[in-house]
């Protein structure tokens, strides 16, 4: 199946999976809107890259760090996954934002690794089925229009006996952070586009995906997740 054929496929909207309560996801941003707010941050990311590896980069190296042959890295911003990757594999990234694209860039330079850099929207994606051995995916879902659309073609662009990885931020099970997560959830997503108290394992359920493993960490906030593709809804 090419990319113009799969536009018919069923998909599951975000907003179908969630209360009318939860305000910023009732009104998502446009993919126009995000590449703009992005202009605004790109650099900024990649300069504070050391705090994330301070923070997330634990959770990187676990999920990331055994994948092979050629890997998809959806919206991979500045290129913060790269690191973490075996240098054997053939690299692509793909983001909505040339800001964030032109730091992955840089990435791959310091680097000095391979790789092949795409400008495209994640809920879209440009490629043929089964087109790669695994594909990951780190912090994203909370920024897209539609996350579940985004995970199904994660789905589709993978091989059957390929993996997906995602590394999902969310609301904290700790209550009080919980709260905090809850009370800034509008002013947060108004000025990052980001939805802070999502719930990852809904998303993946919601895509129909076959999680193998998934993990928690930092007081709840952080799921991690090895999913089987699956190709029940060709």
């Amino acid at each position: 199946m090419t990319p113009p054929e799969h536009t018919t496929r069923r998909r599951v909207h975000q907003e179908d999976q969630r209360p009318d309560s939860d305000v910023e996801t009732n009104r998502p941003m446009s993919v126009s809107d995000i590449k703009a707010s992005y202009a605004d941050f790109a650099d900024g990311v990649r300069r504070f890259e050391w705090l994330d590896r301070a923070i997330v980069g634990r959770y990187r190296r676990h999920r990331f760090g055994d994948v092979d042959g050629k890997v998809l890295d959806v919206a991979c911003g500045t290129g913060t996954n790269f690191r973490y990757l075996p240098e054997t594999v053939e690299l692509v990234g793909i983001d909505i934002s040339p800001d964030m694209l032109a730091n992955a860039e840089d990435q791959l330079t310091d680097l000095e690794r391979d790789g092949t850099l795409k400008e495209m929207d994640a809920q879209n994606l440009e490629f043929a089925d089964d087109s790669f051995d695994a594909v990951i995916s780190a912090l994203s879902t909370c920024t897209f229009p539609d996350p579940v659309a985004a995970l199904q073609e994660m789905n589709r662009v993978c091989k059957p006996e390929g993996t997906i990885r995602l590394i999902e931020h969310g609301r904290s099970d700790v209550g009080l952070i919980a709260r905090f997560q809850e009370w800034r959830a509008d002013a947060h997503y108004a000025k990052m586009g980001c939805r802070w108290t999502q719930e990852p394992r809904n998303l993946v359920e919601a895509a129909d995906l076959s999680i193998e493993d998934t993990s928690t960490g930092l007081l709840g906030m952080i799921t991690t997740f090895e999913i089987a593709p699956s190709k029940t809804n060709d």
